[in-house]
Order: structure tokens, then C-alpha cells, then sequence
């Protein structure tokens, strides 16, 4: 009996996984001499992201234009200035010369003057034409005075129409004037920032000319966020979706705001000839301290999901999923025992994973593969007695 004890003993400190066959006693040496990497279940929030680069682009700006031509006299702004809605930005001197616009004044005196004499004539004739009428009508008078008469008449209201009409054409000459006399100061049609400036004082503006825009106010409280998501993201995101960026200019620093519009059509030539397709994705950020600029660059995150206070175990402890979809780790206990368990996943991203089952906050996970020391035999995880030998 003696001989056999000293024989099993003998196997035990040979060969450890025996050891832990035979009992937690035998097992807690080796296992308290290893060196484990474990991680711990902890509570925390997890988000599942869709990544993409970005641009910043303006969200709100106006364009001006000249709407007469001339000569640029004054320019009243310069670019990164602030102005108000109907401010002043420039004054244009109009091509039409100034002696124009009095001689067309001067013409509109002299018909005027032409229409009284000639109503005092129509008057006239129109007299003359009754009293002939009434003549004739008792045979008082020739029939060539009658004639003449009613022939002066009618010519005296053929030439009053006719210097009315001319006094017509020329009021809306006038007009014309004086709507270009107003357009020779170019206003900001909303409050914002100069961002552009095409004009210069002095510089000419021709009929082609005041089809360009001469200057850009833009509002710089708010800014648009346009993302390249690629054609496999792109189908999980939709309006609403949280989103955020970091750019290089401000590290450490977050934008947030909320997704407004995903376009339908692949952005500029992607998709073509089998290539991957990207699709742009806008929404909107305050910017009311103007740190943002159009043009920056913008490293996107749109949330497709989140949990609050999951129970979360680092991605890398997760190796492929079973038929099921679970997954297999496991995990070391207080008497340094390894246990294999199954667990069921939710959420993932890269760092992390959302355990729904199989795990509690404080399991401790061990992290690789379980070491040669601390393997169960397959013989002992069937639950059959270890073969000892036999002694005399």
C-alpha cells in the first residue's frame, strides 16, 4: 500500500495535468505559480459606429451681384468682415452718362410744355367743330367751313395722343433712371462674414461682368458636415442618427450634431467600372466662436446603435462564434480554476464586445489560450476517474 502511495505521488509531481485531475489540491501549486492575463466584466456603455472622412462646408451663404454696369467707386468691405443684412458693401458709378439723364429730363419739360398747348388747341377745335355743327344744322354755314372744322378737331386729338404717348415712352425712361440710380449701391442680402471678394475699386463692370458674383457673405454659426461613406456602410445609417467628428486642428476636440441627409446618387465618379461607390452624407454643427472653417477636414462617426450600462469584455477575447452564435471563453475563478463557458454577444465594435449571457460583472476572462498546466484531460471533463496504477 506504501509502494503504491509513493508511485502516485510520483506521477503527480511529473506530471501536472494529473494533478489537476486528482483534485483541486493537487492543482492550486502549479496554477498559483503561472503568470495568467485576464481581463474583467465590467458595466459600461458601448456604441457601434459606422467610420467615414468628411469635409466642412458652408451651410448658410448668399451671394451679391452688380445689376448695372459701370465703374466700381467705392468697395466698403474686405474678406473675414462681419456685416449686416441691406448693408452697404460697394458703390458702382453707372456707365449711363449723367448729361443722358438730364436731356431726358429736359425732353420730359419741353412735352410736357407741348401737351398744355396742344389741349388748348384740342379745346379750340373741338369748339369750333360744335358751333359749325349747330351752324349747319340750320343752314347758317358753308359745308367746307363745317368740314374744316370737324378736320381740326380730329387733328387736334390725333396730336394730343400722340404727345401723350411720347410723354408715356419717355416717364418709363425716367423710371429706368432712377431704378438704376438705386442700383448703384450693392447691399448684403443677409447678416453674415465676407468669404469671397471678385471687385476692386476702380475696376470696370461690363453687361457679362455683372452676371458673376462680386462677393460671398456667408453665416458662419453653423456649418455643414459633407462624409464619404462607402456603399456597404451607407445602407445603415438614416436621418436622425447621432453623429460627430475630430479634426486635425482642434485635437482632442468633438463636434456633435444629428444626421439630416444621406444623397442618393454616388458622389463625384465612384461606382464606376466596378469600383466601390461612396455615397455623401450631410448634417449640420454650431460653430458660434467661428473655429470652423469650410474646407477642414473631418474624421466621422455615425452611431448605428448604442447600449447604456452593458456588460462589456475587450473584442480580442472573442475568438470565432459557434453554429449558434456564441462564443467560447474562459474564465479563471478565485481558486485560480478555469472554466470554459458559452457566452452570447450584442453589440460589437473593434475594442469591445456586449455580453447578453453567460458572463457577470468581476468574472475575470482569461485572455489566449487556457495554458498546458491548467487544462482539464478530456477523460476528467467526461467526469471518468483518473487510471491510477495499482500496487502490492
Amino acid at each position: 500500500m506504501t509502494a503504491a502511495l509513493l508511485s502516485l505521488a510520483a506521477m503527480l509531481a511529473a506530471d501536472p495535468v494529473l494533478a489537476q485531475a486528482a483534485g483541486p489540491a493537487a492543482s492550486a501549486a502549479p496554477a498559483a505559480a503561472l503568470k495568467l492575463d485576464t481581463v474583467t466584466v465590467q458595466r459600461s456603455d458601448i456604441q457601434q459606429t459606422v467610420e467615414a472622412a468628411g469635409k466642412l462646408q458652408l451651410r448658410k451663404w448668399a451671394d451679391t451681384y452688380a445689376q448695372i454696369g459701370g465703374q466700381v467707386k467705392e468697395v466698403s468691405v474686405a474678406i473675414g468682415d462681419t456685416v449686416q443684412a441691406d448693408q452697404a458693401l460697394l458703390e458702382i458709378s453707372p456707365a449711363q452718362q449723367a448729361a443722358k439723364v438730364e436731356s431726358n429730363r429736359a425732353q420730359m419739360a419741353r412735352l410736357q410744355a407741348e401737351l398744355a398747348d396742344q389741349r388748348a388747341q384740342h379745346d379750340f377745335a373741338q369748339l369750333q367743330f360744335k358751333r359749325q355743327t349747330q351752324l349747319k344744322a340750320q343752314n347758317a354755314t358753308r359745308e367746307e367751313a363745317f368740314e374744316s372744322a370737324r378736320m381740326n378737331a380730329s387733328s387736334a386729338s390725333a396730336r394730343l395722343d400722340a404727345i401723350t404717348a411720347q410723354i408715356h415712352e419717355l416717364e418709363a425712361t425716367l423710371k429706368i433712371d432712377e431704378e438704376a440710380r438705386q442700383k448703384t449701391l450693392v447691399k448684403a442680402p443677409i447678416a453674415g462674414t465676407v468669404v469671397s471678394l471678385a471687385v476692386r475699386k476702380g475696376q470696370m463692370l461690363g453687361a457679362a461682368q455683372t452676371a458673376a458674383p462680386l462677393l460671398r457673405i456667408a453665416d458662419l454659426s453653423e456649418m455643414t458636415v459633407a462624409a464619404r461613406v462607402a456603399e456597404s456602410d451607407v445602407t445603415r445609417l438614416r436621418p436622425g442618427m447621432a453623429a460627430s467628428f475630430t479634426t486635425p486642428g482642434y485635437p482632442g476636440k468633438r463636434w456633435s450634431g444629428k444626421l439630416r441627409q444621406v444623397i442618393p446618387v454616388p458622389a463625384d465618379d465612384t461606382g464606376e467600372q466596378g469600383k466601390q461607390a461612396f455615397y455623401i452624407v450631410l448634417f449640420e454643427v454650431k460653430n458660434q466662436d467661428h473655429e470652423l472653417m469650410s474646407g477642414m477636414s473631418a474624421q466621422v462617426q455615425f452611431v448605428v446603435a448604442q447600449a447604456r450600462d452593458a456588460l462589456l469584455l475587450p473584442a480580442n477575447c472573442l475568438g470565432a462564434p459557434d453554429e449558434s452564435g456564441q462564443y467560447k471563453v474562459n474564465v479563471l475563478d478565485a481558486g485560480q480554476r478555469v472554466s470554459s463557458r458559452k457566452v452570447k454577444v450584442g453589440l460589437q465594435n473593434s475594442q469591445q464586445a456586449q455580453i447578453l449571457s453567460g458572463l457577470v460583472a468581476g468574472d475575470k476572462v482569461l485572455v489566449g489560450p487556457v495554458p498546458a498546466g491548467l487544462a482539464a484531460p478530456a477523460a476528467f471533463e467526461a467526469g471518468a476517474k483518473p487510471a491510477v496504477a495499482s500496487g502490492s
